[in-house]
């Protein structure tokens, strides 16, 4: 592996997503093929090393320690081209297992809960009586054997004995055990049990549904890349020093993504407290506003900003108030609203507390009955067809309207639409006349702006109040609530002169713009950094231009 390429492009490759996870998967994949370090001719090819080794379970079948070895088949069709010293064999050719017994004393138990997979060790083995043993509980095992999970093999439970055991261990009979009679090294059997196309092998020959395992004999044959034992030698240690390196990679991964999470996070809280400070709030907003690309490098963080920035709206937060301008004379409400708790926040001083009915007028969709419906058809829309901010009317039903009823039903553009209930009670979205004509049935509210409301401004506030549980304490009914339209009209929301409005739709307009040019960045940027991580990775196999480099 070229090792310099690698951590000379590491920052940006290591922001794609799963790039660490990737680079471990492809050192495994490098070490099974020869790739990962040179061949020396100097070494016992590993034909000879399977001859030593099939002497030497004839001598242990002889003085009855294993059973008979079994002869297997030659690997006829070899998974890919191995380095000339190396050969390809059957996993069992080169392994034995120790038998099972069934616990008479006290042992050490290893089932799957007790593997670390990661480091490939076991972790928490259970010392129990033989009154207290499991049913599974039959495999011999001892120091330098090699245990892997035929049951459920994809979560990869695979783990080294690195440690002699007292009482003696006894393993589970999902594991099947691997003891390479001092021929083949327990870590490099481990890196081929875990490598890609080991895996891929084991999947193909699994059986079963809800616990897909390997039976005996379908793991025993399996093709095995043999290197000679020094070059085992050379393979683990390379192994071990690259994972090494991943490891401090991912570390220094998780560094930078908690601090950048931690700047984001406390920017964003600055901007979302109940009664900031106007002092040092100006100075938060501006450096967010200023530093959105810095602080947003994940997805999640862009809906956070997003919700940041509508919270600002309706706070007065976003844009300037003029003294010029002044809202309508509306019957105070505040105080009323203050002794019943409805004061969700602070608002400037030009602006009001109003209620839908003051500003709107609000009404829900027609009744389905098919028994009395009568009239001309038109198309309506349903709850299902509004989402945030968004109307998708490409999927509607029809219904029959009288003549009377076509004017009070159908939509006009700027028209406000609220789910009454359901899954999306309260969500929120602005007709604009999409598909024309258009009505809407029972489960809508339709709310009509007057002239002192802008309708983008007051989805606005349904979002924030949605999202900070205000809405919810408008909704009526047990196990499904309802938003009535006798509660939708007496909604007490935060009212700014028009102008302004028509400034705050603005500025959220251009900075829900530049979120979703940030959200297409980080896409697109997640995409160059998969096609560098592949050039990178793909160059360990076979030598690429530098050219190629820069492109990627």
């Amino acid at each position: 592996m070229n090792e310099e390429h690698l951590l000379a492009h590491y920052e940006r490759i290591a922001e794609a997503p799963g790039a660490i996870a990737r680079l471990r998967r492809f050192v495994l994949d490098l070490a099974v093929r020869g790739k990962l370090v040179g061949q020396d001719a100097r070494d016992e090819p590993a034909a000879e090393l399977l001859r030593h080794i099939r002497e030497e379970k004839a001598r242990l079948a002889k003085s009855g320690n294993i059973r008979k070895p079994k002869a297997y088949s030659e690997v006829d069709k070899p998974p890919f081209v191995l380095p000339q010293n190396w050969c390809w064999t059957r996993i069992r050719e080169v392994t034995t297992d120790r038998g099972q017994t069934v616990p008479g004393s006290q042992f050490t138990y290893i089932d799957v809960t007790a593997i670390d997979k990661q480091a490939g060790v076991v972790a928490g083995p259970k010392v129990l009586e033989a009154s207290d043993a499991p049913s599974r509980a039959r495999k011999l095992t001892q120091k330098g054997d090699v245990i892997y999970s035929c049951v459920r093999p994809y979560l990869l439970n695979v783990a080294v004995i690195d440690d002699e055991y007292d009482p003696p261990a006894i393993a589970s009979t999902a594991f099947a055990i691997l003891n390479g009679l001092g021929f083949v090294h327990p870590r490099f059997l481990w890196i081929a049990l875990r490598s890609p196309f080991m895996v891929e092998l084991v999947e193909e020959n699994q059986r079963g549904q809800a616990y897909p395992a390997i039976n005996d004999a379908d793991f025993a044959v399996l093709p095995f890349p043999l290197p000679p034992l020094a070059e085992q030698h050379r393979i683990v240690a390379k192994v071990d020093e690259l994972m090494a390196l991943c490891d401090r990679l991912e570390e220094a991964r998780k560094e930078r993504e908690v601090a950048r999470d931690r700047l984001t996070a406390a920017s964003l809280a600055c901007l979302n407290v109940p009664d900031p400070d106007p002092a040092t709030f100006t100075a938060h907003a501006r450096f967010a506003l200023d530093h959105l690309p810095a602080l947003t490098t994940r997805a999640d963080q862009i809906k956070q900003l997003r919700q940041t920035i509508l919270n600002l709206a309706v706070r007065g937060k976003l844009v300037e108030q003029r003294a010029t301008e002044q809202g309508p004379r509306l019957p105070s409400q505040k105080a009323r609203a203050s002794a019943e708790g409805k004061i969700a926040f602070e608002i400037p001083e030009s602006w009001s507390w109003a209620l839908v009915s003051e500003v709107a007028t609000s009404r829900l969709g027609k009744m389905l009955d098919k028994a009395k419906n009568r009239g001309e058809q038109f198309p309506y829309l349903r709850n299902t067809n509004v989402h945030w901010f968004e109307v998708r009317a490409e999927d509607t039903k029809d219904i029959l309207l009288t003549e009377d009823e076509i004017e009070t039903y159908l939509l006009q553009h700027g028209d406000v639409l609220i789910c009454e209930g359901g899954h999306g009670i309260g969500r929120t979205a602005v007709w604009r006349g999409e598909v024309s004509p258009m009505t809407f049935q029972k489960a809508l509210h339709r709310v009509r702006p007057g002239e002192y409301l802008n309708a983008d401004f007051f989805a606005f506030c349904c979002f924030v109040y949605f999202h900070e549980g205000v809405m919810e304490t408008y909704f009526t009914g047990v196990g499904i609530p309802h938003f009535t339209g006798k509660a939708l009209a007496k909604l007490l929301f935060p009212l700014p002169p028009l102008a302004e409005q028509n400034r705050i739709v603005a500025k959220v307009d251009e900075l829900m713009a530049l979120s979703d040019r940030l959200e297409t960045c980080l896409t697109a940027g997640d995409e160059i950094r998969q096609r560098l991580l592949e050039v990178v990775l793909h160059e360990a196999l076979e030598p690429v231009q530098l050219r190629a480099l820069e492109a990627a």
